[in-house]
């Protein structure tokens, strides 16, 4: 029989320089170090596996427990008869659940088999070894291994063991799943070209359309369709339902509709998967009416919904808003006796988590686990993303250790989420610490996990951190992109390091790395925050040559610091510079202009600009209507302020603490503090938290009513002041007790009870003038109440006991804080531990220490701020190397990077 018409296979579809032919396989990878613990086992079960009745041997189930794959390739090693250790090998399979064969065990197995000439066996073996494949690495070694036994000769000049077709087709879906085209191609070439024994058939060309369909690439898909009808086939249902997959991956909707519409024309019937696959092309391109017709199509030619039809449509229905008949479908489904999949339930609660309805999410996760689904990662990658949106890390850490308890292995995006979270909720300890348990997982962060971090540290402040960070992800191999640069330009620019960042901007010129848009941006912001502005006009000159278009932000930087420099004529040319730019002027830009007309005094102008801005389609914000807000309350319009307020409330808009802040400060510089406090009601009602900036604002005015009872002098009240942006630290100084009992009361009479929020906004205010007295006094209060300290305030008053050098009640404190699971912050951890060594208290500072290490902080970064910004800085060398060493004691793995800086900068001391 002669091969099909092969002309059209042009060279350039060979890719035969991609992958070695199977006349010159390349060598095996090597097999895992052996189990030394049992060397003997081998040998042991050989001696069993020689007498014909070794399946009644007493020894051999004890013996298997502790069967290796290391150990079966050895035994197989051995003389062993090729079909004792193909019944073994199948034996084991039904006896040891536990063991689980890898695919070193299949090529030892293989490769006794193919010795002794048992090819049919070995059919079998090979087709098993090719199905369990579960990464690319693993469909590597099996190419590699089946290349080999290829061409393996005997001793009797028998040729090697050839692929069938059948081989050659499971081989090339193999290499499908993972998208393997080079080697896929190559494959094909082999099997045309190098093989005469085999014939391509059909799957074989379906094989290959369709690992071109499922990649959108139409071009070479429907180059190998050509091929399939050039070659004598008949296209089938998989043919046509490959195409459709490839014209909707490929965004061409209308050309997959005609496909399948073609099909029955060519008598080809169109059954759910071809359905399934157009109603999802048609849902993904919006066309969510046409995909529930032909759901209904679907139904009356007898061709039954799977339960991927109605995930990809209950999933479209939710995107589209329509959650009731997206419900509706979902009971529909069950109802009709197709039960819901993994993939169904993830759907759902995915929806349900990203409306922050997490016990309905929740639900349908224990829906599953009754159901004895077995979950993968994504429903709890879900859970967890939904939670750490919300803010309830607790919640989402509790997610993960059910994961854990149902043996669902974590991947790097859990970890990922879980960062995020922490970085969001500004836990940035705890958020450093979930690498170490990464590493544990055996799982390595990647560019998305240091950026998330990176940034987290760099909103945080914590520059040095981050500057270290980002060192270790360039010694492990990873580039920092644009997003890791611009957070740390940013974050020198906020601690005013203006010209540090710009040294960073210059090193990435002399490293070829081109800035963007994000980059120039950040740096201008920061020249323009710190007052040059003429630096600041020489970048945005620099990065137009380079031509690199500024984006709105670009532009509202610099007329933010021109406004702020008093030229307010150059901002608003700049506004219609920008605008020559294509660049439109956003809710910001506007308020920044409303804002400076409103300082003038200049409302009709404010208000036609803000007409201006609601007619060129861009909506206010709450930070536009605040301008107007904190205007009036200056004016003492307050009625007018409370019109604007319900009018923020009508169009939707949430407000935040400072428009109430707003609010009070100007009902208590009227001196209606009744007014101002029911201000605070309606706060509290409105479920926005107060800041520490509310309670300054109430207590001052308290004070101020206190004094004038008193006849004493009014204590700094400006009453023309309307900036209450920072906190007043001279009134958090002469803050007592008694006017705190006062703001209490008055709480309560409206309503507004204190909990542990205000507690934490009170302590951590008078912490920052070093009030600590007032502060721990305070805590007192709050745990006499019945109140439990949260982790905020435990830290701000640990930071206190240190700054005070009171380091054995910080001890106390601290194993207070461990009893609550509440984590210091290393900072305090480096102020305590080095005070104890100054103090000459070395052993209770490396018993602090060993308890620390415990807690769940970044290995690397407890070297960073302890070992070498606290000890070795201070001159405590010898103490450092002892902390070092009880790491390394207790197993704490470090980077070698930090591992190398620590002892570099013993040595340097």
């Amino acid at each position: 029989m002669r091969k099909p018409t092969l002309l059209f296979l042009t060279p350039l579809h060979r890719h035969r320089h991609h992958l070695k032919p199977f006349s010159s396989a390349a060598p095996l990878p090597q097999q895992p170090y052996p189990d030394h613990h049992h060397s003997d086992l081998p040998s042991k079960l050989f001696t069993i596996l020689s007498n014909p009745k070794w399946r009644k041997h007493p020894s051999l189930k004890t013996l298997i427990r502790h069967l290796t794959s290391s150990t079966l390739s050895s035994l197989f090693s051995l003389d062993l008869h090729p079909l004792t250790a193909l019944n073994f090998f199948r034996w084991i399979l039904k006896n040891n659940r536990a063991f689980i064969p890898t695919l070193h065990s299949y090529h030892a197995l293989l490769l006794i088999l193919v010795r002794n000439r048992h090819l049919q066996a070995a059919e079998n073996v090979r087709n098993s070894m090719i199905k369990t494949c579960s990464s690319p690495h693993d469909a590597r070694f099996v190419l590699n291994s089946l290349r080999q036994l290829h061409n393996y000769a005997t001793g009797d000049g028998n040729s090697g063991f050839r692929l069938s077709v059948t081989s050659y087709n499971r081989l090339l879906m193999c290499l499908s799943r993972f998208a393997m085209i080079d080697e896929m191609n190559g494959l094909c070439s082999e099997m045309i070209f190098d093989n005469d024994e085999v014939l391509p058939n059909l799957i074989t060309f379906n094989t290959m359309l369709n690992a071109y369909c499922k990649l959108g690439n139409m071009i070479l898909g429907e180059i190998w369709f050509s091929r399939l009808l050039r070659g004598g086939f008949v296209p089938d249902s998989f043919t046509y339902t490959s195409l459709i997959l490839g014209y909707c991956e490929n965004r061409d909707v209308e050309k997959a509709y005609r496909v399948f519409r073609f099909m029955p024309n060519m008598g080809c019937r169109r059954d759910e998967v071809s359905y399934t696959t157009m109603i999802h092309g048609l849902c993904e391109a919006g066309r969510l009416d046409e995909a529930l017709m032909l759901f209904s199509q679907m139904k009356e030619e007898h061709c039954v919904p799977t339960v991927r039809t109605y995930t990809v449509l209950i999933g479209a229905l939710f995107e589209s808003g329509k959650e009731p008949e997206a419900l509706h479908l979902f009971e529909e489904m069950v109802n009709r006796g197709c039960e819901p999949n993994v993939y169904t339930y993830t759907v759902l609660i995915d929806y349900f988590c990203k409306g922050g309805r997490m016990d309905e999410a929740m639900t349908r996760l224990n829906e599953m686990l009754e159901k004895r689904l077995v979950p993968t990662v994504v429903p709890y990658n879900a859970l967890i993303a939904g939670y750490c949106l919300w803010g309830m890390m607790e919640e989402a850490m509790g997610i993960l250790r059910l994961m854990e308890s149902n043996k669902v292995r974590p991947n790097a995006r859990t970890f990922n989420e879980l960062i995020c979270g922490y970085c969001r909720s500004k836990s940035m300890d705890r958020a450093m610490g979930l690498l170490n348990k990464m590493v544990a997982t055996k799982l390595s962060p990647n560019l998305i996990t240091y950026n998330t971090l990176i940034y987290g540290l760099c909103k945080a402040g914590i520059v040095d951190s981050a500057s270290r960070l980002i060192h270790l992800m360039v010694k492990d191999g990873l580039s920092p992109d644009h997003r890791t640069l611009s957070a740390y330009i940013d974050c020198l620019c906020r601690m005013g390091r203006v010209e540090a960042a710009h040294q960073v901007f210059e090193s990435m010129r002399e490293k070829h790395i081109e800035a963007n848009e994000h980059i120039y941006t950040v740096l201008i912001d920061g020249y323009c925050k710190a007052g040059k502005i003429e630096d600041a006009h020489l970048l945005f000159k620099d990065m137009l040559a380079e031509e690199c278009l500024p984006n709105s932000i670009t532009f509202n930087a610099l007329i933010d610091g021109l406004r702020k420099d008093g030229k307010m004529q150059d901002a608003l040319s700049l506004v219609e510079e920008m605008v020559n730019h294509d660049t439109k002027p956003t809710v910001y830009t506007y308020t920044m202009l409303i804002e400076e007309m409103l300082k003038e005094g200049n409302f009709d102008r404010a208000n036609r600009t803000l007409d201006q801005m609601i007619s060129s389609g861009c909506q206010p914000n709450v930070v536009t209507y605040t301008a107007f807000i904190k205007s009036l309350c200056s004016q003492g319009r307050l009625q007018d302020a409370e019109d604007m307020v319900v009018k923020i409330k009508t169009e939707g808009i949430l407000l935040d603490s400072f428009v109430y802040d707003l609010l009070i400060n100007a009902y208590g510089c009227m001196g209606q503090l009744d007014s101002a406090f029911d201000v605070l009601k309606r706060m509290f009602a409105d479920g926005c938290e107060p800041s520490r900036q509310t309670y300054s604002i109430l207590m001052k005015y308290l004070l101020n009513d206190k004094h004038k009872k008193e006849g004493k002098n009014v204590v700094g009240v400006d009453l023309s002041s309307i900036n209450i942006s920072n906190d007043n630290a001279d009134l958090w100084k002469i803050v007592d007790f008694e006017i705190i009992n006062v703001l209490f009361e008055k709480m309560v009479q409206y309503g507004c009870v204190p909990n542990v929020s205000t507690y934490s906004k009170l302590i951590k205010g008078l912490c920052k003038v070093e009030s600590f007295d007032l502060a721990f006094r305070l805590l007192n209060h709050m745990t006499e109440r019945g109140i439990s300290p949260s982790e905020n305030i435990h830290n701000s008053l640990l930071s206190g006991y240190c700054k005070l050098g009171k380091y054995e009640e910080a001890v106390r404190l601290l194993d207070s804080m461990m009893e609550s699971s509440h984590l210091a912050h290393l900072q305090s951890c480096k102020l305590l531990i080095c005070g104890l060594v100054e103090q000459g208290n070395s052993d209770k500072a490396e018993a602090v220490f060993t308890s620390l290490i415990r807690c769940g902080y970044y290995n690397d970064e407890v070297a960073w701020k302890v070992l070498i910004d606290g000890l070795i800085k201070r001159g405590s060398v010898d103490q450092s190397s002892k902390l070092l060493n009880i790491m390394l004691k207790n197993g704490c793995r470090l980077h070698p990077a930090t591992y190398s800086m620590s002892t570099l900068e013993q040595n340097e001391e």
